[in-house]
C-alpha cells in the first residue's frame, strides 16, 4: 500500500484513548502491519501485545477470586462493598485487598446496594381525642407526679418481642415495665 492511502494524520487527529487505540489496531491489523498501526497510534508493540495477552480468558485464581466476591455479594443481600467484601475474605485466610476486590466487583458489575432508612410519619395534627396534658414540661418538681411511659418492640429469640415501660419524670427511674411476646392492648 503507497504512503499517501495511509491515513496517518485521520485517527491521531481522534486522540483516542489506549484502549480505544488498542481496539482500532485490533481492526486494522487485517489489512495493515501492526508494527506501523503502534506507530500511528503512538502505541509501543510491547503494550499492545502485553494487552493482547492479558485480555485472554482469565485464570483459574481469577476466575475462582470472581466466584468467592460473586458468593460474598449475594449473602450479603447486596448491600456489601469491596471493604465488607474484603474484611469477610481475609477473615477467611485469603491475602486480599481492597482495591483488587473493588476491580473484581466491577468485573461481575457488582454495585453495592445500601438499604434505605425507615421515613418516621410525623404527626401533622394533634389528635384531640389524646389531650397534651403535659405540653412538653418534663422538669417535675416532686416525685410520683408525673409518669410516662413508650413501648417498644425488639427481635429476640427469632421473633418480635414487646417491652413497655412507666418512667418517673422527677427521679428519671423506671417504675415499672412489662415485657410480652403478644403486642399490648391498651
Amino acid at each position: 500500500m503507497s504512503e499517501e492511502n495511509r491515513s496517518k494524520k485521520g485517527y491521531r487527529a481522534l486522540d483516542v484513548g489506549r484502549s480505544r487505540a488498542f481496539a482500532l489496531i485490533d481492526q486494522l491489523s487485517i489489512h495493515e502491519p501492526v508494527d506501523w498501526l503502534c506507530k500511528v497510534f503512538e502505541v509501543t508493540r510491547s503494550c499492545y501485545y502485553a494487552r493482547r495477552l492479558r485480555r485472554r480468558t482469565p485464570g483459574v485464581e481469577r476466575l475462582r477470586l470472581r466466584s468467592r466476591v460473586n458468593e460474598l455479594f449475594t449473602q450479603g443481600r447486596s448491600a456489601s462493598g469491596s471493604r465488607s467484601i474484603m474484611a469477610m475474605m481475609q477473615d477467611d485466610g485469603e491475602q486480599i485487598g481492597r482495591f483488587e476486590v473493588r476491580r473484581l466487583m466491577r468485573e461481575l458489575e457488582l454495585v453495592s446496594k445500601q438499604p434505605e432508612s425507615h421515613a418516621y410519619k410525623k404527626a401533622t395534627v394533634e389528635r384531640p381525642d389524646i389531650p397534651n396534658i403535659l405540653n412538653r414540661e418534663f422538669d417535675v418538681p416532686t416525685p410520683d407526679h408525673v409518669w410516662c411511659g413508650d413501648i417498644t418492640y425488639i427481635w429476640a429469640q427469632g421473633k418480635w418481642q414487646y417491652l413497655a415501660v412507666v418512667l418517673d419524670l422527677f427521679a428519671r427511674c423506671v417504675v415499672g415495665w412489662a415485657f410480652s411476646g403478644n403486642r399490648m392492648r391498651t
